[in-house]
């Protein structure tokens, strides 16, 4: 069987926290400097297993993009945020360096020191061109359909690759492994094709095609992250090994988490 995660990132999640509980938590570790803890953390809630990294980054964008924490004022502290999130303070790291390298927050030490957001600037993460993209496009469906179509390839392959399968599949996740930054895109959408080729249905592969046509129009709008393409890089090779091993269960299951992270990446920026 495949394993879905590192047992250091993320836990499972609990369930939706109240957001009264949350406030009332965030109010009781204010320390009255000003900083905006209590209305923001109540819109959080912790993440799902498996696409920790992806779905703590959409959350904390959503804060940023609504508004919820003003420009200047300060994030929940690092404590809270990944107490809310249930996710490593290590994840959590990482997450706020994808931030403030999008110039969106700051760090500032000091007994006042914390998380601060910076004014908005003139969209350096290409969003205006994203949203003028995503006008002509149906978002959910196509994350949706995108999902049905990838879970249900590596399903088919993983009950019948075909004789020469399994040297092509290695030599796609090869290629992704050793793909420069600027060529990593290509190289992904290329293994997700031959997943779709080799599961035996044409007009799976044709449907593919054209759904990932339109979902790489929106993620050319939003950067690479390292840290999303380390997690991606992982998540291709359970896929892959689940099925080599033509274990059908777990190689949905393992693309299905991997899909989500593409999603909550993308709805992040959309927010």
């Amino acid at each position: 069987m495949v394993t879905s995660r590192r047992a250091d990132d993320t836990r499972p999640a609990v369930g939706p926290v109240a957001a009264a509980e949350v406030v009332a938590a965030a109010d009781a570790a204010g320390d009255g400097t000003g900083a905006a803890t209590g209305r923001p953390a109540s819109v959080l809630r912790p993440v799902r297993a498996g696409n920790g990294f992806e779905e703590a980054l959409e959350q904390i964008l959503q804060l940023l993009r609504l508004g919820l924490v003003p420009p200047g004022e300060r994030l929940p502290s690092e404590r809270e945020l990944s107490q809310h999130l249930r996710i490593s303070r290590v994840t959590l790291r990482e997450v706020l360096k994808v931030l403030q390298d999008q110039d969106m927050v700051e760090s500032r030490r000091g007994r006042y020191g914390g998380t601060f957001v910076l004014p908005r600037t003139a969209a350096p993460d290409g969003s205006d061109e994203l949203r003028r993209r995503v006008s002509a496009v149906d978002v959910e469906d196509t994350l949706r359909f995108r999902e049905v179509l990838e879970a249900g390839a590596a399903g088919l392959c993983a009950e019948g690759l075909p004789a020469d399968g399994g040297a092509r599949l290695r030599a796609a996740l090869d290629a992704t492994r050793g793909a420069r930054l600027e060529d990593y895109r290509r190289q992904d959408t290329l293994l997700h094709l031959t997943l779709a080729e080799l599961s035996g249905s044409r007009t799976l592969a044709a449907q593919y095609a054209s759904v990932r046509a339109t979902l790489n129009e929106l993620l050319d709008c939003i950067p690479l992250l390292v840290r999303n393409l380390e997690h991606s890089q992982q998540q291709h090779a359970a896929v892959v090994e689940a099925v080599l091993d033509r274990d059908a269960d777990a190689a949905r299951e393992m693309m299905r988490e991997h899909c989500g992270g593409t999603a909550a990446l993308l709805r992040g920026f959309l927010a």
